[in-house]
């Protein structure tokens, strides 16, 4: 696909214009961070095991009733996206205690918390993603009170759904962060999943071991990335093989 515009460029991803109006193009990057962009590397294959972990949740949850914006995956680290307004927070749904839950309430990591907590941070780098109520939310605006009921409805089925799936392959599921977008139709608007679901965005432990395969192997200096990720798509099917040395074998 010839190179369009560019729209955006994040820490993980880079968005161009679509080939259709209300389509976008997402490039998926090896960039890491960790610490709000404190520490940085290039994981050679990241970006390639993302987009296609990506694409594999985000065709699951379509395919249960949950809405998003994926369209199709276009090659190795390109997908195509409907265009939607992002609301402003990051919403976090968390099984077992780990990261900073644990440092702010004093839960020991693995800790399984009573119920799925769900919790809003501000979508702000520059402010390190604030954590905030549903009462800022409501009066700074960013999402009304049916928005924050959908909002909650969508972020306990994509639990529910990616618990399961993990389960099965013998990983848990410990906490997640997912984006909401507003898609326009005519004067309607409706609420999809956006931006990505992988293991940069979900903290994933081998059940048996408690060996983290999530983004936490970065910032813990724990091994290789690319090899927990790699381990995550082998057991649900989507490598060929976990003998990954520079670029993964992806199945097409």
């Amino acid at each position: 696909m010839a190179r369009r515009k560019k729209i955006y460029e994040g820490k993980a991803k880079t968005l161009y214009e679509g080939p259709e109006p209300g389509t976008i193009v997402q490039y998926f990057k090896d960039d890491a961070t960790a610490f709000n962009a404190e520490k940085k590397d290039v994981i050679e294959g990241k970006g390639v095991l993302n987009n296609r972990l990506s694409e594999y949740f985000m065709t699951g949850l379509g395919e249960i009733g949950v809405p998003t914006h994926f369209i199709k995956r276009l090659n190795m680290r390109e997908q195509l996206v409907k265009s939607c307004e992002i609301i402003p927070l990051e919403v976090i749904v968390r099984n077992y205690a780990a990261g900073s839950i644990s440092k702010r309430l004093g839960i020991e990591e693995g800790t399984r918390l009573p119920r799925p907590i769900v919790e809003y941070c501000y979508k702000d780098d520059s402010l390190g993603d604030p954590l905030v109520t549903e009462e800022h939310i409501a009066a700074f605006g960013w999402a009304s009170q049916q928005d924050m009921e959908d909002i909650l409805s969508l972020a306990l089925r994509v639990n529910d759904y990616m618990s399961g799936i993990m389960y099965a392959v013998g990983i848990r599921l410990v906490d997640f962060k997912i984006e909401i977008g507003r898609v326009y139709e005519g004067d309607f608007q409706r609420l999809v999943i956006a931006d990505e679901i992988s293991p940069d965005s979900c903290r994933l432990w081998d059940i048996e071991t408690g060996r983290k395969l999530d983004k936490d192997v970065f910032r813990r200096d724990l091994g290789s990335l690319t090899d927990a990720y790699s381990e995550v798509a082998r057991r649900l099917g989507i490598l060929q093989s976990s003998n990954i040395t520079t670029a993964p074998t992806v199945v097409k």
